[in-house]
């Protein structure tokens, strides 16, 4: 380990003006070290070295401007408002401040000269611009035009920072660089020389002092690009690093199952896909071995994932082990729990299942099962996580629908296990996602793709429908329900409120059982109890159901054959993800299925768009890239990832082409100089990510 810089280890409050309450404020921009200053870096720049004529000014653009004071007055209309009008002979400008002191009133006299700095914007009643609480400082007249800045970086900031003490911070910390604190170079030569970047230093400095206007945007420089690399390369070792502490590690042989699971695949009455095949193999070939398998399934709505986890869990089982399978939801967690039951429990392996509603003598029951090995299979949430919860040979987690679950609770899960070994890890997704994606968030997993679907499945055809068609729609699920098809009626809402959701579908269930009363209309949503949602569908599973109005709550694991029709209401709400996911609960049996989307008119263009793509396409992986390019890796992946492709700089879908170049460079520097690898972790990712130090 290379003896990192002193910047890196004196602490921000050695700079002048840093006190424990500026500290304090800093500290929730991840600001700690002389260090992280330099790092908090600015995201565009103004140009303060040049003055504007007041005449010159546009609608939108910030400059800098000085005029006299032509008017000073305090209004009333709505709220206490300081006016001031100024003018430089070529135009008039009106300055409107709502926050304001007597001292700052009483300054601000008719004929004083202003030099401000601020964003245009039209006057609301009348004609001309206005600023809202600009920049300004009092001057002479005869100093007019004698400018004493340049351009000024603008960093994020927090409430109680301004822009001006964050400019004062970063102009030490690049002195004391500039002294001598030189900060360590990460990056191999080769990849410098090749790029053309210039050094660590250097960087920074033009980043935080770029003397002039950059000619191009600030994403284009070089020296922003250079450390968007290394902001890459940070991420792409803290996981290959997580990924290579966690093989040195023991973990049980799996050497049986093979009879096991040719008796379940028999039982099973159809076969297996070849992927479905190519990656049985692939995961017994992992468990054969002592080194912990890590392993994400990709896998589209349908394609038979859960099949593939039972296979994984019988290997487990023959040899002695126990199996934990975690799943994001209670609804899930007890579907899971009753089809493995009907598929392992005739062969005599005992599955158990923990969720947050199990309470005293059932809780305390279902744990010593675990506690003593009775339990083979253990189905929960994140209850499994509980301090009380106690396995006695855990040798695989399976973690379904991996994108609500981030990093930090792989290993909580993993964690259960025996100190002396490593389970074996199998992650499972029907969220396609996109290599880049892939190549940088799971770096820790090597990856397995089911890349067809079943016999049987059929195709779902998908419109978008305007909602003041909606008795269109109703009268062709009227018709669909007496020719024997089961429809789910899906309902959205922007708002989180739970309690409006719910409302939401009610509405909905009484007006579908008004317009088609002869139908049989159940409700499913958020507030129901577990038991309630359980025998909701259940009857919709059974045909004791015609429509099934829904929350979002069916979005995954939910399988009824019978249901060959889905509208969903809103669907200009949702993400591209979340309307395949919807849309995958039809087209699970041999009937011609149909999804329409609903949606409220006007469409914005990004709806239009993402409507589009699930009109164009069922194809998963098309849709995941697709809605990566729209909303971004992070709204795609789930925001309960805390910390998960947070970047400070770095974009996943801008940067996407450096990602090959960086998986280069990682290789590299874990042959040739692994120390740098915590530098890169600690300057970049340790305020975002708990893995980051593993």
């Amino acid at each position: 380990m290379p003896q990192t810089d002193f910047l890196d280890e004196r602490p921000v409050t050695q700079l002048k003006g840093v006190g424990a309450k500026v500290a304090e404020k800093l500290q929730r921009l991840g600001i700690h070290t002389i260090s992280d200053v330099l790092f908090h870096l600015p995201y565009r720049y103004e140009d303060r070295s040049k003055v504007v004529a007041i005449g010159s000014l546009e609608r939108g653009g910030s400059a800098v401007f000085e005029g006299r004071v032509e008017l000073s007055e305090v209004t009333f209309r709505g709220r206490r408002t300081l006016l001031v009008r100024l003018s430089d002979d070529t135009g008039f400008v009106t300055l409107r401040f709502f926050h304001f002191s007597l001292s700052q009133k009483e300054a601000l006299q008719r004929g004083q000269w202003l030099r401000c700095f601020g964003e245009a914007r039209a006057l609301r009643k009348a004609r001309g611009l206005e600023i809202i609480h600009p920049e300004y400082q009092l001057i002479d007249e005869q100093d007019r035009g004698k400018i004493n800045h340049g351009v000024l970086p603008v960093y994020p900031v927090t409430e109680g920072l301004r822009q001006a003490s964050l400019r004062k911070l970063a102009k030490q910390a690049i002195s004391l660089a500039n002294e001598g604190g030189q900060l360590l170079e990460c990056l191999p030569s080769s990849v410098l020389r090749e790029n053309d970047w210039p050094s660590l230093n250097n960087c920074l400095m033009k980043l935080h002092q770029p003397g002039k206007m950059p000619a191009t945007g600030l994403l284009d420089q070089f020296a922003f690009k250079r450390l968007v690399f290394e902001e890459l390369l940070a991420n792409h070792l803290s996981l290959s690093r997580l990924k290579k502490v966690t093989q040195q590690h023991p973990a049980p042989v799996f050497d049986k199952g093979e009879r096991l699971q040719q008796d379940f695949l028999r039982s099973l009455g159809f076969s297996l896909t070849a992927a479905q095949q190519r990656v049985i193999a692939e995961i017994r070939q992992d468990v054969q071995r002592n080194a912990p398998m890590q392993r994400l399934l990709q896998g589209d709505v349908g394609s038979g994932k859960t099949v593939v986890a039972a296979c994984a869990a019988l290997y487990a089982v023959s040899s002695g082990y126990q199996v934990a399978l975690m799943a994001p939801t209670e609804l899930l967690a007890e579907q899971h729990f009753k089809v493995f039951s009907d598929w392992l429990q005739p062969l005599g392996v005992y599955v158990a299942w923990l969720v947050g509603k199990h309470k005293g003598k059932t809780y305390q029951s279902i744990t010593n099962q675990i506690s003593k090995g009775q339990a083979n299979v253990i189905i929960g949430t994140q209850a499994l996580f509980q301090d009380k919860v106690s396995f006695a040979k855990l040798g695989l987690v399976i973690i379904d629908e991996q994108h609500r679950f981030g990093v930090q609770q792989r290993i909580a899960l993993r964690d259960k296990a025996d100190s002396a070994q490593m389970p074996h890890q199998l992650v499972m997704t029907a969220t396609p996602i996109p290599r880049t994606l892939a190549m940088l968030g799971y770096a820790d997993l090597d990856l397995s793709i089911i890349d067809e679907l079943p016999p049987g499945r059929t195709a779902v055809t998908t419109s978008v429908v305007s909602v003041v068609k909606r008795d269109n729609v109703i009268s062709r699920i009227e018709q669909g329900v007496k020719n024997g098809r089961q429809v789910y009626w899906v309902c959205t809402l922007i708002e989180e409120s739970e309690v409006l959701q719910c409302q939401a579908a009610e509405d909905a269930a009484k007006l579908l059982q008004q317009s088609m009363p002869n139908a049989r209309v159940g409700l499913i949503h958020g507030r129901l109890s577990a038991d309630e949602k359980q025998k909701m569908m259940t009857d919709f599973k059974q045909n004791k159901l015609d429509v099934l109005v829904a929350t979002t709550v069916i979005e995954v694991g939910v399988d009824v054959p019978n249901a060959s029709l889905m509208v969903i209401e809103n669907a200009e709400r949702l993400g591209l993800a979340q309307l395949h996911q919807l849309r995958g609960r039809v087209g699970r049996g041999v009937k011609e299925s149909h999804c329409v989307l609903l949606y409220q008119p006007p469409l914005s263009k990004n709806a239009n768009e993402r409507l589009s793509v699930l009109r164009q396409t069922t194809d998963g992986f098309k849709i995941a890239e697709e809605d990566m390019k729209l909303r971004g890796p992070g709204e795609l992946l789930g925001k309960r990832q805390a910390g998960f492709l947070r970047f400070k700089i770095a974009d996943m879908t801008r940067d996407a082409k450096m990602l090959p170049a960086v998986e280069l460079a990682a290789e590299q520097i874990l042959q040739e100089s692994p120390e740098v690898v915590e530098v890169l972790a600690r300057r970049w990712l340790s305020n975002l990510v708990d893995y980051a130090l593993v």
